[in-house]
This record gives structure tokens, C-alpha cells and sequence, in this order.
């Protein structure tokens, strides 16, 4: 019974992260599509856009706070995830770049918690079944890459106008796959009551160190983000290739998840995450030099480290060292810590790419460099601790 459980779990948080997943694929290169066939000006693009970073300082602490108060995290999911479904059909619904910044700051104060809390639950429920967390998120990177070609194909035949109308389908499926999800077992809801005192982990000097690596280490992937398939086009790359250069590294981080329980021992967290940092710096740097389509392949496939194991580095810390009633409370502060820190570099890389073009990767290296200085200095404090 227990294994027939177990199968179910996964099978349906597999499902789950495909659904989150697949949203983002259509999301994220489509709605700035959306908005400016909606006569959203590209100024206004920008300041809606920002809309969830503004949320997830404003709603991530609350939300995942009475999440570990309550014990509540599937629930809290689930109401987000019906929640971000209406709030994106309101969006579609509303007129004028004010009206669809209204609503979707409104609907992002429902969306940003959603990753926090999707972490929180499965690294609780396969943890108590000895499950690799990799294996299972590895299907949101499959989606992801899904969400893109569907999204891709689909601006090429219904008007550009529409497009939000995916977006709502794919946020209806989330809220269906949240629903989905099975109760947290007792078992798990006992380790979380367990504690009798409550930790203040910004005071943890090594809990502190690794949410810095980790934040400026996804920070350090700004430029990629923003500018990488311009600098790739301006450079005579067609849609095709650039396309495939972003499956290559998406596929370089399901290799990584799906190999994540055979991993020698030695790549402990903190290891793990000096090593995601060292991806970043030669990834960086070989960028920076304006490489040929055949060095970009390669570099690419670092993505496997430079996003791939400082993902799994922090979520696999956190599920050893943080209290488990807290664990709600400090995936929330990875996910601000890992906004402001991105919110920061994307800010930053703009300027860099206008005035520096490609060169502007190289300071994505030291961003992922003081990272790594963050990685080695938890460490640190973790040996000193251990001793």
C-alpha cells in the first residue's frame, strides 16, 4: 500500500510541475506579445511586467508564513492556485494598461507563491519516502520546453491578441493539479510539529550564506534571460537555432535532475552549490567572448550547473538544515532573496548590454563568482559548527 502510495504521489506532482512549468514556457516570452497587442506601450511592458516582484516582497513572507503556522501548505497551494486562475482570466478580461496592471498585480500576489509552496510540499512528502526530488521536477523542465513550442506554434495561428486565453487554460490546469495533489501523510504533519521552538533563521549565519550563493548565482543568468537571443539573432542565428540552444540547456538540467540519486556523496549541498558557481563563471566567460554556434552548444550544456545544481544545492540544504515547521517560511526567503537578487541583475544587465553588448556577460562571471564566495564561506561555517 505504501509503494502504490508513493507511485501516486509522484505520478500526480509530476503532472503538477508540468502544468506550473508549462504555464511558464507560455508565459514568459508570450505575454510581453500579449500586452503590446493590447496597445500596452513598451514603458508600460516594463512596469507591468515588474508586477510580480513587487508581489513576492509583498505576498511570499505572509503567505508561506501562515502556511507553516497553520500547517497548511496543500491547502494554501491549492487556494492560490484557483485564485492565480481567476486573477489571469480577470487580465484577459481587463482593458487598458492600467486595468491590466491592476490585475495582474492582483493576480501575482496569488501567483509568487505558488513555486515557494510547491517546493515546500514536495521536498516534505518525498523526503518522508526517501525520494529524489530531481526524477520528479525534472517534467517541469520537459513542460517548460512544451509550453514554448505549443505557445509558438499557437501566435502563428490565432491573433496575438488571444494569446492570454493559453495562459488562463494552462493557470486552470495548475489549479486542477493542485487539487489533485494527496493530503500531506501524518507522518509528515508529526516531523513538522516536532520542534518545540521556533528558530530565527536570519540569524543562522550559514542558512544566510547558502540563500546569498544561491540568489546571486540564478542572478548571474540575467543577461542570458534578457538579452541572449538578440545578442544570438544580431549575430545571424536564425529562430530555429536559437530555439535549440535553449532546449540544449534545459535538456543539460533534466540530465542533471534525473541523475540527481546517483550523485556521489561528496556533492554534498554546499559542494553541490560551489560547483553550480564554477558553471557560472567559465558559462559567463565563454559568452562574454562572443563565441561561434558550436562553443555556444557547448557552454549550454553548463546550464546543467550554472542553474541545474545550485537549484537542487539550495532545495536539498534546506530540507536538511531548516526546522521542518519552517520549512514554508525559508523556501520564502530563497524566493526573495532570489527576486531582489535577479530583479537587481536584470536591471543592471540592460544598461550593461547596451554599452557592452556581449561583454556585459562578463560581469554575470563576477556575480556568479561572489556566489561561489558566498558557497565557500558557508561552508565554512558549516565545518566550524559540525566541529
Amino acid at each position: 500500500m505504501r509503494t502504490q502510495e508513493t507511485s501516486v504521489l509522484v505520478r500526480r506532482l509530476g503532472i503538477f510541475y508540468a502544468a506550473l512549468f508549462g504555464l511558464l514556457g507560455i508565459q514568459m516570452p508570450f505575454l510581453p506579445v500579449w500586452l503590446q497587442a493590447r496597445d500596452v506601450e513598451s514603458g508600460m511592458i516594463g512596469i507591468v511586467l515588474a508586477a510580480p516582484i513587487v508581489a513576492r516582497l509583498l505576498a511570499v513572507p505572509v503567505f508561506m508564513r501562515e502556511a507553516d503556522r497553520r500547517d497548511a501548505v496543500r491547502a494554501v497551494l491549492i487556494a492560490c492556485g484557483f485564485a492565480a486562475a481567476a486573477g489571469y482570466a480577470l487580465v484577459g478580461l481587463s482593458t487598458g494598461a492600467f486595468l491590466i496592471l491592476a490585475a495582474y498585480a492582483l493576480t501575482s500576489l496569488a501567483t509568487t507563491p505558488q513555486m515557494p509552496l510547491a517546493e515546500t510540499y514536495a521536498l516534505k512528502e518525498l523526503t518522508a519516502r526517501k525520494r529524489a526530488y530531481g526524477p520528479v521536477r525534472l517534467w517541469g523542465s520537459f513542460a517548460f520546453i512544451g509550453g514554448n513550442f505549443v505557445a509558438g506554434v499557437a501566435a502563428d495561428i490565432i491573433p496575438a491578441g488571444d494569446l492570454i486565453w493559453l495562459i488562463v487554460a494552462a493557470s486552470v490546469l495548475i489549479a486542477f493539479a493542485t487539487l489533485a495533489l494527496p493530503p500531506m501523510t501524518s507522518r509528515v504533519v508529526e516531523a513538522s510539529a516536532a520542534p518545540p521552538l521556533r528558530q530565527n533563521l536570519l540569524r543562522d549565519a550559514t542558512f544566510v550564506a547558502v540563500i546569498a550563493a544561491a540568489s546571486l548565482i540564478q542572478a548571474s543568468h540575467a543577461v542570458y534571460y534578457g538579452f541572449s537571443a538578440l545578442q544570438w539573432s544580431a549575430a545571424g542565428l536564425d529562430g530555429t537555432l536559437i530555439a535549440a540552444l535553449w532546449a540544449l540547456g534545459v535538456a543539460a538540467e533534466i540530465v542533471l535532475f534525473a541523475l540527481q540519486s546517483r550523485l556521489p556523496p561528496f556533492f554534498e549541498p554546499i559542494v553541490l552549490l560551489v560547483t553550480g558557481a564554477c558553471g557560472g563563471v567559465l558559462r559567463w566567460i565563454g559568452m562574454a567572448l562572443d563565441p561561434p554556434a558550436f562553443v555556444l552548444a557547448a557552454l549550454q550544456l553548463l546550464h546543467a550547473l550554472s542553474f541545474g545544481a545550485t537549484h537542487l544545492a539550495a532545495l536539498m540544504f534546506l530540507a536538511r538544515h531548516t526546522p521542518p515547521a519552517q520549512a514554508a517560511t525559508a523556501q520564502g526567503y530563497l524566493a526573495m532573496a532570489s527576486g531582489v537578487a535577479m530583479a537587481a541583475a536584470m536591471a543592471l544587465s540592460g544598461v550593461l548590454y547596451r554599452d557592452f553588448g556581449s561583454a556585459a556577460y562578463a560581469a554575470m562571471a563576477l556575480t556568479a563568482l561572489a556566489g561561489g564566495a558566498c558557497g565557500l564561506v558557508a561552508h565554512r561555517l558549516r565545518r566550524q559548527t559540525a566541529s
